[in-house]
């Protein structure tokens, strides 16, 4: 797919801010387990804090495909804050696409310049695939409405501001399930200790936790009971932006690979003359290049409101995340064991990337959701 030339310039301005603001520090904020909102907010002046956000309130505009640009070139510089920034993109364009004029006004401005940012709590302990089996519970109240619940696994929490929690208001299933905006200070919402993980570990990952949490009957987001459309409707979104930032970051990790290749010698002659090698990486830039061409495809079929846009969007996922995951464990291999020293920046991409395969629903389920495509009865009859 052609890009225009609109969009080339985007990629190329935020791979510019991802080499001068992300690469130098990712390693540093990696081993300190370092959050940079400064950072994230000086992302946010070049729009990328309300990406689908419309104009009128503070953000962006753009489409898509535009944004699968945008999380591949600010992966470049690091996977995980491209990662959480896809995140908190994901609840600014929930509240611009499902919220009440008053929503959009009290949260998009600070939601766009990353002043208050955001977080998506949708698995929790016991429902993570079964994302329709939730368990936390909103009761209605005489003012408005009470949760109850944990949530797991949520990028961002503790330091977010604002958190789109998804609970039961109805009957077992997708459709008792509703979306409710809960402000960091709502009493009754804490968190659990930030996750020691394999990555990711430049944002914090935290339980979410409700206990009698209060909130006005102006806290739901879109209907009652539409709360699990409104979840998938944006992982759609999020699928082929975590798909983008696996990409980015193989991209980077081929690139430092192909260098080195270049510049260390063995046997009499640099590495790169060894055929062999040179079959590994024209593997992995055939695999990047395929990857990359199915996940625009995806982002323009979503666009156009194409009715095959979620299996699009899960084929995509699918192959991005594990052609990411592989194409950076094989610059790793590459590097040898400079590879495996934490200082070249190889080895955390490798830990950044796995981590995909698994969020936004793991490739497993992307799976069956294409299978589910092509062999549905009713699609078939």
């Amino acid at each position: 797919m052609q890009l225009t030339d609109e969009q080339t310039a985007l990629g190329a301005t935020v791979v510019d801010f991802a080499t001068t603001h992300l690469a130098p520090h990712a390693v540093r904020w990696d081993r300190d387990r370092h959050f940079p909102v400064d950072v994230l907010r000086k992302a946010a002046t070049l729009g990328l804090g309300g990406v689908y956000v419309d104009e009128r309130h503070g953000g962006s505009g753009l489409g898509r495909l535009d944004g699968v640009i945008v999380f591949e070139a600010l992966a470049t510089g690091c996977p995980s804050l491209a990662a959480y920034t896809s995140i908190h993109n994901m609840v600014a364009a929930m509240i611009d696409r499902y919220g009440t004029p008053a929503q959009q006004a009290t949260h998009l401005p600070r939601l766009c310049t990353m002043e208050t940012l955001g977080a998506y709590c949708l698995t929790e302990p016991h429902a993570g695939s079964d994302a329709a089996a939730i368990g936390t519970k909103a009761r209605r109240s005489s003012d408005g409405w009470m949760l109850d619940g944990v949530k797991q696994f949520i990028s961002g929490a503790g330091a977010a501001g604002l958190y789109v929690v998804f609970a039961r208001t109805g009957a077992p299933g997708p459709k008792g399930v509703s979306a409710f905006l809960v402000d960091a200070d709502t009493p009754g919402l804490t968190f659990g200790p930030n996750e020691a993980k394999m990555g990711w570990n430049a944002q914090p990952t935290r339980q979410v936790i409700l206990d009698q949490v209060r909130l006005p009957a102006t806290a739901l987001l879109g209907h009652e009971n539409s709360g699990f459309a409104i979840a998938m409707a944006a992982l759609d979104g999020g699928r082929l932006n975590i798909g983008a930032c696996s990409l980015g970051g193989a991209q980077y990790a081929l690139d430092r690979a192909t260098a080195h290749l270049r510049d260390r010698p063995a046997f009499g002659a640099p590495l790169a003359q060894a055929q062999a090698l040179r079959f590994r990486v024209a593997d992995a830039l055939t695999h990047l290049t395929a990857a990359r061409l199915l996940l625009h495809q995806a982002a323009d079929e979503l666009d156009r409101g194409d009715p095959d846009a979620s299996t699009r969007c899960a084929m995509a996922k699918r192959l991005a995340t594990d052609t990411g995951f592989d194409v950076a464990n094989t610059a790793l291999q590459l590097h040898g064991g400079y590879g495996y020293l934490t200082e070249t920046g190889i080895e955390k991409i490798v830990r950044d990337l796995r981590v995909h395969q698994i969020l936004e629903g793991t490739n497993e389920i992307m799976r069956l959701i294409i299978a589910r495509s092509l062999l549905d009865e009713r699609r078939a009859a």
